[in-house]
């Protein structure tokens, strides 16, 4: 029997098949536009999950201020209930991100390892919205970056990924529980059965691929510059890696480490102006140690042959690229050792510690920062040497005064008057000993770019250094200069209490003169020497400017964590947003 004919509403003639296809189509479209209804007012009383939708990008076109304002609140809000608080007291870690990374390194393009639950954290970089039900977080940690991929199918239940994902934004501590797996892409991931979020960033976050160019922000907020620039953290491990190897070094050579105190009634060991302090229940000022070397010395006289000591300096000195008020040396003290062993034992010391770290003996420096030219430091023993006086008077091509004349009026003004001839700047008072160094400075420290030692300087300019056993004037001293900055200073050690104590008298002398940087006279030291001091090498070295020249920075604040700045003057809150 055939198809019987029907009307419809509109009067066509239709098949009754023809009429049944029509009325499902009208009954689905009815459904469609009910649900959309139904999505519409929930969406209108929810707005939270609304927000989720939307792209995290929306949120980086306001200004920091209302960020800030806008995320303070959204973090309050989740405070209100103790199941969403955003700073939860613990979350066990079951791996790092590095362990992660190598752990699943194996795995195919598109693998997922279901039945493995890892838990692991980190803080978000960025956020990449695939659609509502897939998000893809970079979450970084330990120099390392691992991709989190949200996925609302593989997520505890759909509607948890959506409120749960919504709290997330760029900067926040956030905890993973998934399971490892690749992406079909190839991308090493973590595909998370749930996201906690463990400390919200309640500030805007500098892009990383703009980074935070600006040096005041990078030194005042060090740990916003930690987290947008991962290449300054490498910069403080081969720092520690420095110390380390050093303590190692002299531990294995027999050496005790000590600790001495740093306030002290004389502040002695070095010509260095110094900090004062007060201590209020002796009523007394006490001044910030400028060096340790004075008790190392008394120990050596007590018998501990061989200390040595790592730790902070104070110097109320100029703040400039290689100098801060407070530094850190390493000092160490060897009864039975001359300057001749000291030279071999830097040699040793720098050349060794340098091939462990870098695996070669040459590092490259840009003395004029990134952008300026590459140098190469090479420090293969043995080190090139020069003696002050000779190869000072081949620089000059001028006779200076003989050493052991330096005391008088006359051998004063013939160095005045060739610093006057060479154009060399030196700032009252014109003492023999500041002018000579300043001669130094500008003809022979010029030329050290590899490490190079100026031996054998004056007994002026070496107040607590041993007389040359041949030559009259001069001391048995070396500096160490690497890229025409001193790194290290050391000598044989004067022992003779007589000789110490005129030395001094004459740095009392010069102070009275008006020099800030000269020596107080020291009696308890004075009386130590007289129960005998053994034959003694002393050496010290500066380990934030070595660490600027390991680390090919050019400026000693990038190797402080905490570097001395100047106060803030009404500066406006929003430096991070400097990007």
């Amino acid at each position: 029997m055939g198809d019987t004919e029907v009307k419809n509403e509109a009067g066509e003639k239709l098949s009754k098949n023809e009429l049944k296809r029509r009325m499902k189509e009208e009954k689905k479209a009815a459904e469609k536009a009910e649900k959309e209804k139904a999505k519409a007012e929930a969406e209108a009383a929810n707005p939270t999950k609304a927000a989720s939708a939307k792209p995290k990008s929306a949120e980086e076109d306001i200004s920091p201020n209302e960020y800030f304002k806008l995320r303070s609140l959204a973090v309050e809000e989740l405070k209100v209930d103790p199941a969403t608080h955003p700073y939860p007291h613990k979350f066990s870690v079951s791996t790092s991100l590095t362990n992660f990374l190598q752990e699943y390194e194996k795995l195919k393009d598109g693998e997922t390892l279901k039945d493995v639950e890892v838990k692991c954290a980190g803080r978000i970089h960025a956020i990449r919205e695939s659609g509502a039900k897939l998000i893809f977080y970079d979450v970084r940690g330990e120099g390392v970056k691992l991709q989190v991929m949200a996925t609302a199918n593989a997520y505890k239940s759909e509607e948890q990924f959506t409120v749960e994902t919504a709290k997330l934004r760029r900067g926040d501590i956030v905890g993973v529980v998934g399971n490892p797996g690749r992406t079909k892409k190839g991308e090493l991931s973590i595909i998370p059965t749930e996201l906690v979020l463990l400390a919200p960033c309640l500030h805007m976050l500098p892009h990383l691929h703009y980074g935070i160019k600006d040096k005041e922000t990078r030194y005042r907020q060090r740990y916003l510059d930690l987290i947008i620039n991962e290449d300054i953290a490498r910069k403080f491990q081969v720092r520690a890696q420095v110390i380390s190897y050093m303590r190692r070094f002299f531990d294995q050579m027999g050496f005790l480490e000590i600790e001495t105190p740093m306030m002290n009634m004389i502040p002695g060991g070095a010509t260095a102006k110094p900090f004062m302090t007060h201590h209020n229940d002796l009523n007394m000022d006490l001044y910030m140690r400028v060096a340790p070397e004075l008790y190392h010395k008394m120990l050596v006289v007590g018998g501990i042959d061989r200390v040595y000591e790592i730790g902070k300096q104070f110097r109320n000195e100029g703040i400039d690229m290689t100098h801060n008020p407070e530094f850190t040396t390493c000092e160490f003290y060897m009864a039975y050792a001359d300057y001749h062993d000291l030279i071999d034992i830097t040699e040793k010391l720098l050349a060794g510690m340098v091939k462990q770290i870098f695996g070669s003996y040459k590092v490259t420096f840009h003395p004029d920062g990134p952008e300026g030219e590459a140098k190469e430091i090479d420090f293969t023993p043995p080190f090139k040497r020069l003696r002050m006086f000779p190869d000072l008077e081949k620089c000059l091509g001028m006779k200076l005064p003989s050493p052991d004349t330096l005391h008088t009026e006359e051998a004063r003004l013939h160095l005045d008057r060739i610093c006057v001839e060479k154009q060399v700047d030196c700032p009252p008072p014109r003492t023999c000993a500041r002018l000579l160094d300043k001669l130094v400075g500008d003809f022979l420290e010029e030329t050290c770019i590899n490490p190079t030692f100026i031996t054998e300087h004056p007994q002026i300019m070496s107040p607590l250094a041993k007389w040359h056993r041949t030559e009259k004037g001069i001391t048995e001293r070396f500096e160490l200069f690497v890229m025409k900055k001193e790194v290290c200073n050391a000598y044989t050690e004067l022992n003779d209490p007589a000789v110490q104590r005129s030395r001094f008298e004459q740095q009392a002398k010069d102070k009275a003169s008006g020099d800030d940087e000269a020596m107080f006279l020291d009696e308890n030291f004075c009386t130590a020497l007289e129960y005998g001091l053994p034959p003694t090498g002393g050496w010290g070295m500066g380990i934030d400017r070595l660490a600027m020249f390991l680390t090919d920075s050019n400026n000693i604040k990038e190797v402080l964590f905490f570097p001395a700045m100047k106060p803030e003057d009404n500066k406006p809150k929003d430096t991070e947003a400097e990007s």
